[in-house]
C-alpha cells in the first residue's frame, strides 16, 4: 500500500494513498464538520461544510471529495475556512424552520449542533422558504419536508445500501424535495419502513411515527394490564441516550427503568426468540425430511422471517420466494398471543385488559405489529411499539436517573432467555442460535465449535457462509448422516439482494439462509442511537456476545421456561396449538404495490383482496 505524507495544519499526517482529507483528518484525530457525508456509503460535497484550505489551490476545497496527494499542505479551520462554513450554515438555516424546541431532534440535531459549535446566534439571509408537507401515511415513518436540507444521506441510503430506491430528488433548484416518485404518499410505494433513512438523517426530516403518547396513555388507565417486551438489540444501546458508550450493557437498568415507569409485568423478547428457534429450528428439520426422504417439493432453502422490513422487501421484491420464508412469526410477533393466552390465563388477567408494548430497535416492527394476520391471541396481538430512541426519551420524561438505578432482573416467566436468543441481535446471531439447538437435536451432540461460536458467519462483511459436516446422527435423522449442511446470511437489503438472485437463478445450493434488514443486523436497526458507525456497531455486537456468554444456559432447547410452555400449553414444535399463535402466510405485494394473486387458481382470495 503507498503511503501519502502531507501536513495538516502543520502537523505532519500519512494517509493511504486514494484517500481523502476528510479520511486523513479523522484519522489523525482532526475533526472536520459534516452533515452530507456518510462513512462508506456517501461523499459527495453537497453540503459544503467540510471545506478546507489546501496551500496553492485556487480556492476552499471540500474534504470529503478531494484526495491527498504528497507534499500537500491542508489548514481546517482558518478564517477563511471559519467564515466560509458560517455563510453555509446560514444559508442552510435560513430555509430551515424555527422549531429547535419542539423538534424531535432537538438536542440530537447535526445541524443545531453545527449552529452552536458556530456561535450562529442570527440569521442574516432572509427570503422564500420551501414548500412544507408533512407525510405521516406509513405505520413506522413521517416525513416533514420544511426540515429537509437535501444532504441526500436517505436517498443514498435507500438506493445503494437497502436497493430499495422508495425516495428521491423531485423538481430542480430551490423546488427540489426528497420524496417518493410523483411526490405520492409513504405508504403507496415500494418502503419497507426499515428506517435506515431516519437513522441517517441529520435533521428532523424523517424520524418514526411516535406510539410514545398511546403508551403514557394506557400506563395511565387503571383498566389495563401492561406488559412490556424489550428486543435483544436495546440493552446494548438504549445507554447511548443517556451519554453511556456505544456497547454499554445496561440490561438489568433498563429492567429498574421500566418497572418505575408503571408497566405491570416486564419481560424479555428473548423469551420469544427463544421459541422462535425451536419453531424455525423444527421447521427447517420438516422440510428436509419431506423433501429428502418423502421426496415432497418443498421449497428449500428456508428463509428467516425475524426481520420484518426484510419480510415486506421479500413481499414485493422476491414474492416467488414466499413459500422458502419460515411461516413463523418473528419474536415481537410470537411474545403478543402468548401474552395474551398463556400468560394472560396464568395470572388471571382478561386478555381483553393486556396491552402489549415492544421496545424495538426498528421502525418496521410498527408496521408489523398493524398487520392484519398479528391477530392470532384474538386481540391485536403486539398494541405498541417503541424504538429504543423513544423509550430513551420515555424514561427521560419519567426522570428517572438511568445511569444510577439499581440492577433489577425480568419478570418470570416470559423474562427467562438464554445466550442463544441474546446474539439475535448481530447479524448471523439467528443463523448461530438455530445451528446450537438443530445440530444438538440431530446429533445429540453440541456444535463443535469455539465456545459455540460460527465464526464463519460473524462480522460485518455483507454476505457470509459457513458450512457445517454432519458426521453422525441420532436414529430419528439418520437420514441426515453425512449431509454438509450449507448457510448463508446477509445484513442490509442490497446484500440479501445479492443472495437471493443466486437463489432465484438455480446458482445456490443452500439450506437455511438469515437475511437481516438492517446493516449489522438489529444493533443496525432504524430505531437505534444515531449515529450508527461500524465502530457503534462493532461495541454493540461484543456487548451482545459478552452477555451470551455469560448466561446459564446458552441453547434455546435449553431454556426451562420454554420447556414448561411446551409442557403446559403448546404441546410440541409445529404443533396445532403452535400454528395458530406461533405462524403467519405472507402477502405477494409486487414491484408496484399490487397484491399478486392468480385469480384463476384462488378467485376467491383474490376477491378479498380487491
Amino acid at each position: 500500500m503507498t503511503t501519502i505524507n502531507l501536513k495538516i495544519n502543520n502537523q505532519p499526517v500519512t494517509a493511504a494513498e486514494g484517500e481523502t482529507i476528510l479520511q486523513a483528518a479523522q484519522h489523525s484525530g482532526v475533526r472536520i464538520p459534516t452533515l452530507c457525508y456518510l462513512e462508506g456509503v456517501q461523499a459527495i460535497g453537497a453540503c459544503r461544510v467540510c471545506l478546507v484550505e489546501v496551500k496553492n489551490a485556487r480556492g476552499l476545497l471540500p474534504s470529503c471529495l478531494t484526495e491527498v496527494s504528497e507534499g500537500m499542505e491542508v489548514f481546517t479551520h482558518t478564517k477563511k475556512v471559519r467564515e466560509a462554513r458560517k455563510t453555509v450554515l446560514e444559508l442552510i438555516l435560513s430555509d430551515h424552520p424555527f422549531e429547535c424546541n419542539t423538534c424531535e431532534r432537538n438536542q440530537n440535531c447535526e445541524l443545531q449542533k453545527l449552529a452552536e459549535e458556530f456561535g450562529i446566534r442570527e440569521v442574516t439571509y432572509e427570503g422564500a422558504h420551501s414548500a412544507s408537507q408533512v407525510d405521516d401515511s406509513a405505520a413506522g415513518l413521517v416525513r416533514d419536508s420544511s426540515k429537509c436540507i437535501l444532504c441526500r444521506r436517505c436517498v443514498a441510503v435507500c438506493s445503494d445500501i437497502q436497493g430499495v430506491n422508495a425516495i428521491n430528488f423531485i423538481g430542480r433548484g430551490f423546488d427540489t424535495v426528497i420524496a417518493p416518485a410523483f411526490n405520492d404518499p409513504l405508504n403507496s410505494v415500494l418502503c419497507v419502513q426499515c428506517g435506515q433513512c431516519a437513522a441517517v438523517c441529520p435533521v428532523g426530516a424523517i424520524t418514526e411515527k411516535s406510539h410514545v403518547g398511546r403508551v403514557w396513555e394506557s400506563l395511565e388507565d387503571p383498566e389495563k394490564f401492561v406488559v412490556v417486551q424489550t428486543a435483544p438489540a436495546v440493552r446494548s444501546a438504549i445507554g447511548e441516550c443517556f451519554d453511556m458508550p456505544p456497547g454499554s450493557l445496561v440490561t438489568k437498568k433498563m429492567v429498574a427503568a421500566l418497572r418505575r415507569m408503571g408497566f405491570d409485568g416486564v419481560f424479555d423478547t428473548e423469551f420469544a426468540a427463544d421459541l422462535t428457534i425451536m419453531e424455525e429450528g423444527h421447521e427447517l428439520l420438516d422440510r428436509l425430511k419431506r423433501k429428502l426422504v418423502d421426496g415432497e417439493d418443498i421449497a428449500l432453502p428456508q428463509i428467516t422471517s425475524c426481520s420484518p422490513g426484510w419480510i415486506k422487501y421479500m413481499e414485493h421484491f422476491f414474492p416467488q420466494l414466499s413459500e422458502n420464508v419460515s411461516t413463523c412469526k418473528s419474536p415481537q410477533q410470537m411474545f403478543g398471543p402468548i401474552a395474551k393466552t398463556y400468560y394472560a390465563e396464568k395470572v388471571g388477567v382478561d386478555p381483553a385488559r393486556m396491552y402489549v408494548v415492544s421496545i424495538m430497535p426498528c421502525t418496521a416492527k410498527k408496521f408489523e405489529c398493524e398487520r392484519p394476520e398479528m391477530r392470532s391471541s384474538g386481540y391485536q396481538d403486539v398494541d405498541a411499539v417503541l424504538t429504543t430512541r423513544e423509550a430513551g426519551q420515555m424514561i427521560k420524561e419519567a426522570g428517572i436517573d438511568f445511569v444510577n438505578l439499581p440492577d433489577e432482573e425480568f419478570d418470570m416467566p416470559l423474562g427467562a432467555s438464554t445466550g442463544a436468543a441474546d446474539v439475535f441481535a448481530n447479524t448471523g446471531g439467528v443463523m448461530e442460535a438455530a445451528l446450537r439447538t438443530v445440530y444438538e437435536v440431530v446429533t445429540g451432540r453440541e456444535l463443535p465449535s469455539e465456545n459455540l461460536h460460527v465464526k464463519p458467519i460473524m462480522g460485518l462483511e455483507g454476505v457470509k457462509e459457513a458450512e457445517l459436516k454432519i458426521e453422525r446422527t441420532v436414529t430419528e435423522w439418520k437420514f441426515l448422516e453425512g449431509v454438509t449442511a450449507k448457510v448463508a446470511v446477509a445484513h442490509g437489503l442490497g446484500n440479501a439482494r445479492k443472495v437471493l438472485e443466486r437463489v432465484v437463478a438455480g446458482e445456490a445450493d443452500y439450506h437455511f439462509i438469515e437475511v437481516m434488514c438492517c446493516p449489522g443486523g438489529c444493533i443496525g436497526g432504524g430505531g437505534q442511537p444515531r449515529l450508527t458507525t461500524d465502530e457503534v456497531r462493532r461495541a454493540r455486537i461484543a456487548s451482545i456476545y459478552r452477555e451470551d456468554e455469560g448466561k446459564k444456559y446458552r441453547k434455546s432447547h435449553e431454556n426451562p421456561a420454554i420447556r414448561q410452555l411446551y409442557e403446559e400449553f403448546l404441546g410440541k414444535p409445529l404443533g396445532h396449538k403452535s400454528h395458530e399463535l406461533l405462524h403467519t402466510h405472507y402477502t405477494r405485494r409486487g414491484k408496484y404495490n399490487e397484491l399478486l394473486v392468480e385469480e384463476e387458481k384462488e378467485p376467491e382470495k383474490a376477491g378479498a383482496a380487491k
